[in-house]
């Protein structure tokens, strides 16, 4: 048996992540590994039972309350969200599988907080009427936060509560999880993580997101809690796991969806899973039904993704002799101009510019995303790849992280598997802007 302990150490000190619980699952028995700090302002150490944010990962919670409505006969898979929630101010072709497999069409990082209290989701939901399509329903893949806030939304009215109220009778106590937890007020009475800057490695400001975005990535918990939920999607939902035949682009290694499970292929091996990505807390989860192995890996720091990949392949290829796939690598083709401009979307705004050393994409996070932003503008080098067709490049934070793609069409741009529009009339010289 490998030294998970050691493996975890050496691994999170190279990636220079502060704070990391690694948890595994597997013939039975769980193991769970904690690294590092919590907090490197305070030093509190991290233990097995400490709390992180699971970010995305919270997405299948919510989708499981949406099948388990739908298996009591509240709703179906296929009805109009409009026939569910009349007020909705959304176009009346969506639906419910729509939302579950972000092909609604929705821009869906909206990130508007609309407070602190019970009625903040279906206050969030109303503002949808100021958002646009990017795309006709169930045409495309594009991630969309805002659509499982309306999921969210429809748990309350069918269940006559709030969100975090049918969480807890509906998933919380059931499965009987002690260290699950939603809001801040009971976060602290754990032991919690918090983000650091991956460039600085200094705490953030902000700890969570706006309650407005509950539905789609509130929860936190320990990494026992989260295999404890886990290992409930081997014995049931067998249907949340169903490849939906969406076509995901370069997405992040997927190539299709189920009902909000990402469903991956590691040589040979099906596993499903999700990621999730907070205010600088970064989560995994992967699942190999065959093999019956469980993974999670719970960190607070932006630079989570380069301890994630050579420590899940170094995982699974134990138990299951199945690597983490390889990420895209860049290689050297000379590259034209024709994607030079500027493509935005709710609360971001993209600019690729041509520099002396090449093409650039300047990161500009726009609007509510403001309020929690710790690093509200990043640049990346485009770098082309394969396919060699001036279309396919990778990006990455730093020399340490895994590239990762960045795919072009005429009308927009498919990056963090979100479509971007492409603004009609933009084009950049050396660097400069001229619309």
């Amino acid at each position: 048996m490998p030294d998970w302990s050691a493996r975890l150490s050496e691994l999170a000190a190279s990636a220079q992540v502060p704070g990391a619980v690694l948890g595994i699952w597997h013939d039975g028995e769980v193991t769970i590994t904690p690294y590092g700090v919590l907090n490197a302002a305070t030093g509190v150490e991290a233990t097995a039972d400490s709390l992180f944010h699971l970010g995305s990962i919270s997405k299948a919670w919510t989708a499981t309350m949406i099948v388990q409505l739908a298996d009591e006969g509240r709703l179906d898979l296929d009805d109009a969200v409009v026939e569910l929630l009349p007020e909705a101010p959304i176009d009346r072709r969506i639906t419910v599988r729509h939302l579950l497999t972000h092909a609604s069409g929705i821009d869906g990082d909206v990130f508007t907080d609309t407070g602190r209290g019970d009625d903040c989701v279906e206050r969030y939901v109303a503002l949808l009427a100021e958002v646009e399509l990017l795309f006709e329903p169930g045409t495309a893949y594009s991630y969309c936060n805002a659509g499982f806030v309306v999921l969210g939304r429809i748990i309350e009215v069918l269940d006559d509560r709030s969100w975090d109220e049918s969480l807890r009778a509906r998933l919380i106590e059931p499965l009987e999880l002690t260290k699950t937890v939603t809001l801040p007020e009971e976060a602290i009475l754990h032991r919690a993580a918090v983000g650091h800057l991956d460039t600085t490695g200094a705490p953030v400001k902000t700890w969570q997101l706006p309650r407005s975005l509950g539905p789609a990535g509130l929860i936190a918990a320990s990494a026992a809690d989260l295999i404890t939920f886990a290992r409930e999607h081997l014995s049931r939902y067998e249907l949340m796991r169903e490849p939906q035949g969406i076509s995901t682009g370069d997405s992040g290694g997927f190539a299709d969806v189920g009902l909000t499970w990402r469903l991956y292929d590691w040589d040979g091996h099906k596993l499903f899973g999700h990621d999730g990505a907070t205010i600088s807390q970064l989560a995994y989860l992967r699942i190999d039904p065959e093999a019956g192995v469980i993974m999670c890996l719970l960190t607070n720091s932006g630079n989570g993704n380069a301890l994630f990949e050579p420590l899940a392949t170094e995982v699974f290829t134990h138990y299951t002799g199945a690597a983490h796939p390889a990420a895209p690598q860049p290689i050297d083709v000379p590259v034209d101009d024709r994607h030079l401009g500027r493509y935005e979307r709710a609360s971001v705004r993209l600019d690729v510019v041509r520099r002396a050393d090449g093409l650039w994409v300047q990161y500009q996070a726009t609007g509510d995303r403001l309020a929690f932003a710790e690093q509200p503008v990043l640049e990346y080098e485009l770098r082309p790849t394969e396919p060699a067709d001036g279309n396919h490049f990778v990006v990455r934070d730093s020399p340490d992280h895994p590239w990762v793609p960045m795919t072009f069409t005429e009308s927009h741009v498919l990056t963090s598997g979100r479509i971007t529009p492409r603004l009609v009339g933009s084009t950049f010289g050396m660097g400069e802007l001229t619309s």
